[in-house]
């Protein structure tokens, strides 16, 4: 519990985090994506968390991070339950969720 508020290992998965994206998607789109006018509040808050973490503030900057993230990723929760909701049209997952909840129609 107490490692996971230690303020080096939150700032290397920040960096972490931060390298990955710009890896999978390119610096231009990282760039382009957290430097949209609609989301530079979100961008700040989270930048900011990450900066309180490096001057060794975890908690304070994790709250940070977390108000930002919500703020810059907020788009995609929308698409994101609306996937999982629809699940059950997928052929393995239904035949799971059906096991799971003990019925055996396969309708």
């Amino acid at each position: 519990m107490f490692l996971y508020f230690d303020s080096v290992l939150l700032a290397f998965g920040n960096l972490l985090f931060l390298t990955g994206l710009s890896l999978i998607i390119g610096l231009r789109k990282t760039f382009s994506f957290f430097f949209q006018r609609h989301k530079l509040k979100g961008t700040s808050f989270f930048l900011g968390g990450v900066v309180i973490v490096l001057l060794r503030w975890p908690l304070l900057g994790m709250l940070l991070e977390t108000y930002g993230f919500f703020n810059l990723f907020k788009g995609f929760f929308s698409v994101a339950f609306g996937f999982l909701g629809n699940t059950s049209n997928i052929p393995f997952l239904s035949v799971l969720f059906q096991r799971l909840q003990g019925t055996s129609s396969m309708v």
